[in-house]
């Protein structure tokens, strides 16, 4: 959270470490000339922290699902120490917290805290493990003076992606970039409680390398590769899968027909249910504001196009009318990689997936598995386009809405992870 003001309260006893004053009740930090102004004074950095493990504090009016659909703001509870820094856009508030407790949050955050055992289970695992590879690779890139490089930009085209690497102040963000963590404000249950720890330093292995467990809402029938979401590298337990244990052979959906074909049927998957008891399980309230996730359509005028293109491109090049969207290269779940955007005055290829969802929305496409009509055309510029796509997010790893159902048809969170993990081996690290 970066905000020139921040509110917050501290509902028990904290501890401001740079005075050693015992605070409780509302507080207010200010940016004043590059300096943190509170209570009368100005400092570098502010560090709160709980006299008790169960003493919490608020932060109001967090921004939560930022560019996507579903944004919005709420006020906000945490447990664990408070550190608010300065930084080139504000104030940042940063929480800090135990692992154990901190999935906890993440769990009841991302799904509904009554979801099933197993599925609990399976989330607290691959959560787990996602956060600690994070860390590892963040030590190791510092520790090789390895430079993050995310965006590859000429006159034809801009190739970026989004990761966790965007962050240098800390660990991981609380928002849908790493994983929602929206602290003790979600009701946790003692059953999330149970599966966090049952499964205690549990993670997910390749090769004795804690994995990059990614995962999303929904996969969209076949899980899709790291390597075409995010940088060139290729981890074999986040391959390709098929969301079915029945039908197992893989459609080639690197190949336009193909993709097609796939995108405009609706194949059986896990993913492919519209059981509100289990989607009420895996799916937040406002989540459940998304109908429409295994197929969806999308309609835009010709105006409507332009003008997201020219906001969301920040007036880097100007193509006109748009001629055409196609595909240039695709994943293995049939999510586009690159897309090339044709206009009356000129074109750019544009990626990875989450690129192309934020330039053509004005918040994020469900996802970039979409194939393209062009109607209405007049000398060769259309006036209106419809997307008719698959899947909701990038499609790596897990599949929650999958997993979701595997785990009332009676798998258990082991069967769960081999499933969308291939290879990979469940660890205990500690």
């Amino acid at each position: 959270m970066i905000e020139n003001v921040l509110s917050f309260f501290f509902n028990d006893e904290y501890i401001h470490v740079e005075t050693g004053d015992f605070l409780v009740g509302e507080q207010r930090a200010l940016l004043v000339n590059d300096k943190i102004l509170f209570n009368g004074k100005l400092y570098k950095e502010l560090y709160f922290e709980p006299v008790s493990k169960k003493a919490s504090f608020a932060l109001k009016e967090v921004t939560i699902g930022k560019g996507f659909h579903w944004e919005r703001k709420e006020d906000q509870c945490f447990n664990g120490a408070l550190d608010i820094l300065i930084t080139e856009t504000g104030l940042l508030a940063i929480n800090e917290i135990d692992v154990e407790d901190y999935l906890i949050s993440v769990i009841s955050s991302e799904m509904n805290a009554t979801c099933s055992k197993e599925m609990l289970k399976t989330h607290a695992v691959i959560s787990r493990s996602w956060l600690l590879a994070q860390i590892e690779k963040s030590r190791q890139l510092a520790q090789d003076h390895t430079q993050h490089i995310a965006c590859y930009q000429d006159s034809e085209r801009l190739i970026r992606w989004y990761d966790r690497e965007d962050h240098s102040l800390y660990d991981v963000c609380a928002d849908d970039h790493c994983q929602r963590y929206q602290g003790i404000t979600k009701a946790s249950t003692a059953r999330v409680e149970e599966a966090v720890r049952e499964t205690s330093g549990e993670i997910l292995a390749h090769e004795e390398q804690i994995c990059d467990a990614r995962f999303s809402k929904c996969c969209g029938g076949v899980s899709e590769e790291f390597e075409h979401c995010w940088e060139p590298v290729h981890h074999p337990y986040l391959s390709a899968v098929r969301d079915n244990l029945t039908e197992t052979t893989l459609p080639d959906l690197t190949r336009e027909e193909e993709a097609e074909k796939w995108i405009r049927t609706t194949p059986d998957a896990f993913c492919h249910t519209s059981d509100q008891k289990i989607l009420a399980q895996i799916l937040t309230d406002y989540d459940q504001e998304t109908p429409d996730f295994y197929r969806w359509k999308v309609e835009y005028t010709q105006a409507e196009l332009s003008a997201l293109f020219n906001q969301n491109m920040d007036g880097l090049i100007n193509l006109g009318l748009i001629r055409d969207l196609v595909p240039i290269k695709r994943g293995t779940s049939g999510r586009i990689e690159e897309l090339k955007i044709i206009g009356t005055c000129g074109s750019i290829i544009i990626g990875k997936e989450l690129e192309i969802r934020r330039i053509l929305s004005s918040t994020h496409l469900f996802s970039s598995a979409f194939v393209v009509d062009r109607l209405e055309v007049k000398g060769g510029i259309p006036g209106r386009f419809v997307l008719t796509g698959a899947g909701w997010g990038h499609g790596v790893g897990l599949c929650q809405i999958g997993a979701a159902v595997m785990s009332t048809q009676g798998h258990t969170y082991r069967q769960i992870l081999s499933h969308y993990y291939p290879g990979a081996q469940i660890k205990k690290r500690y």
